[in-house]
């Protein structure tokens, strides 16, 4: 991979009137990894290997079938070769028979003092109510239940199969049992059966609608409903700031002072590039950059550009340069060479932990602290997300971004909900077209429905340089050509992980400590990848735990660590703004807003351009 150097004296190319994008000259350069794609010249003979996998892509939304194939021969193969693990599944299937007749027998004579022979896992919510407990509801709930876990059981521990390739035939065959779980089915579902007769129907008749809306509305690239109410701007994005600096990638926003004087340590915020950056700057009340303002910090945030298919050879490196390190160079300018502290979220802060690594590495002291939230350095617990990285898949999900130039929103979001299908999928289909109900939308979920688009090469090298090979903790990820270090940082870090992350599970966050040699501060907040962070002040039933850790402490687990940590109500924003605070100078008048004569002057106002790009 060719990248940049973080230079601390060089500032970066500027365009003369700061109101065009700078087009720096793109160059198509072969990836130095040899077990990695090439993004240089496509010989006709590839072409047409590329063209065919990327029209099947098309049809499988991103999944290959040869990877997919692969890992059940490799399962059913075992098994057949595995007579004793044969007769423990024809053994356990008998017994889930005998348990459920005999459940079956106990409700028909005592229905009331009948227990169940199986429970939902805590996670599952289908069957809760009181309706599923009755003839004959919880019959068919148990039945399934039973069917469920018997292929768990199947799927797993046959000796000799490799461990994702097992993940991979238990994920697929937990997605095709979800599909005929009786909830899904209006006969089959007694709360859906009680809505119809309480309504004499008409929960189909709206559920129709919602149908009809919904198919029209992804037809034509629409929105889902309820997202009009919420506009960037308007009410969403709404705190105030001007735009100080533009490039190719990003626009730079520095907020507006809310209080007389601030800190003068400014802090800049990095947020992931496949969303739109206002998830920290939601509402009025909900927004962590008006919190931070309010509390005397002044505060930047990087608002990454929608790319295009133009943009296909846009890779880490112009992540890390036209995007933190411009940045930095912009913060430190107008700050007046004031330190920095520095918070990155989801892959934001993957890129930002590679920057500040890169920096200590080339003696650039320019950062004062580092704040990561739910950001992972260490991919081999990344959850189910591996599911989809191995060479087969990432081989076939790089001919599509190769034919289209980019990921598109569509496909990220499926590999999303399939992960979480019961809440994303099925829950929805049941409520919004069997019930006949809308959920009100709100302004995370409006958020989490503007997607962006990822380039060609950059989420080709993300994929296999970071998931894949798992380079940077393991020193092999290199910036110019030289390997950095996690463990090269020293300034003190703030490590945020969520309860039910399934995007940057909390274990694999935790792993930062691992590879440091630094003070960490950890907190694990309940909430997930998303609302977990959006974690305001008066926000119900929110508590987070929180222990700092020093660089000459010896190394506690995870588990443990939870477990001797006892939890805290309350939102985690103060404990980051008392951490923040405790290493920022005394308060002083606010910094310029831009730096005109520095070529960081205005631009326009927050929330900028580029975050309106569709």
């Amino acid at each position: 991979m060719a990248h940049i150097t973080p230079l601390r004296d060089g500032k970066s190319q500027k365009n003369a009137d700061m109101m065009l994008v700078h087009n720096r000259p793109e160059t198509t350069i072969a990836n130095e990894d040899t077990n990695g794609p090439s993004h240089a010249h496509t010989s006709m003979e590839q072409t047409l290997d590329k063209s065919l996998k990327a029209s099947l892509a098309k049809l499988t939304a991103g999944l290959s079938p040869i990877a997919l194939s692969a890992a059940y021969a490799d399962w059913a193969l075992h098994l057949a070769s595995s007579p004793g693990k044969q007769l423990e599944l024809v053994e356990k299937a008998g017994k889930k028979a005998m348990r459920l007749s005999k459940y079956a027998a106990l409700c028909s004579t005592r229905p009331d003092a009948s227990e169940p022979c199986i429970m939902p896992l805590p996670q599952d919510r289908r069957f809760q109510k009181e309706e599923w407990q009755k003839w004959p509801y919880n019959i068919m709930y148990q039945s399934f239940l039973l069917n469920q876990q018997w292929w768990h059981n199947a799927t797993t521990d046959v000796e000799g199969v490799t461990q994702q390739h097992e993940n991979v035939v238990e994920f697929a065959a937990r997605q095709i049992l979800d599909v005929f779980s009786p909830s899904n089915y209006a006969m089959t579902n007694p709360e859906v059966m009680a809505q119809t007769v309480r309504q004499g129907g008409m929960n189909f008749i709206r559920g129709w609608q919602n149908f009809t809306e919904d198919v029209a509305r992804a037809s034509t690239g629409k929105k889902p409903a309820g997202t009009e109410a919420f506009e960037v701007g308007r009410n969403m994005a709404t705190t105030p700031g001007k735009v100080v600096y533009r490039n190719r990638l990003i626009e730079l926003i520095q907020y507006a002072p809310s209080t007389d004087e601030v800190h003068p340590e400014p802090i800049l915020i990095v947020p992931a590039w496949i969303m739109k950056y206002y998830i920290l700057d939601l509402g009025d009340d909900n927004s962590l950059v008006r919190y931070l303002t309010a509390q005397g910090f002044t505060v930047f945030m990087i608002s990454w550009r929608n790319p295009s298919a133009e943009d296909r050879n846009l890779g880490m490196d112009d992540y890390l340069s036209l995007g933190v390190m411009d940045a930095i160079d912009a913060v430190d300018t107008i700050a007046g060479g004031q330190k920095i502290h520095a918070v990155g979220y989801c892959l934001g802060g993957t890129l930002l932990s590679i920057a500040a690594a890169a920096m200590a590495r080339d003696k650039d002291d320019r950062l004062k602290s580092l704040t990561l939230l739910a950001t992972q350095t260490d991919f081999t617990e990344a959850g189910e997300l591996m599911l989809f990285i191995n060479d087969s898949q990432l081989s076939f999900l790089e001919d599509l971004m190769w034919d289209q130039g980019y990921l598109d929103t569509k496909q990220m979001a499926g590999a999303f909900q399939l992960l979480r299908s019961n809440d994303l999928i099925w829950s929805r289909i049941v409520h919004d077209y069997l019930m006949g109900e809308r959920t009100p939308m709100i302004d995370l979920m409006a958020w989490n429905a503007d997607a962006t688009r990822m380039p060609y090469r950059m989420h080709s090298e993300y994929l296999r340089h970071l998931f894949l090979k798992n380079d940077l903790a393991e020193g092999r990820y290199r910036v110019n050509n030289r390997p950095i270090a996690i463990s090269d940082i020293r300034v003190p870090v703030f490590l945020v992980g969520t309860e039910r992350d399934h995007v940057a599970p909390w274990h694999s966050v935790y792993k930062f400590n691992l590879l440091s040699d630094t003070d960490v501060t950890f907190v694990l907040t309940s909430g997930g990848h998303n609302a977990g962070i959006v974690s305001e002040p008066g926000h119900p039933r929110r508590h987070y735990r929180v222990r700092e850790t020093s660089k000459d402490d010896a190394y506690t687990d995870p588990d443990r660590w939870m477990g001797e940590t006892p939890p805290v109500t309350g939102s985690w924003w103060p404990a980051l703004s008392n951490w923040l605070a405790e290493k920022s100078g005394k308060k002083t008048k606010p910094p310029r807003m831009g730096a005109e004569g520095e070529g960081y002057a205005p631009l326009c106002d927050a929330p900028g351009t580029y975050v309106l790009q569709e």
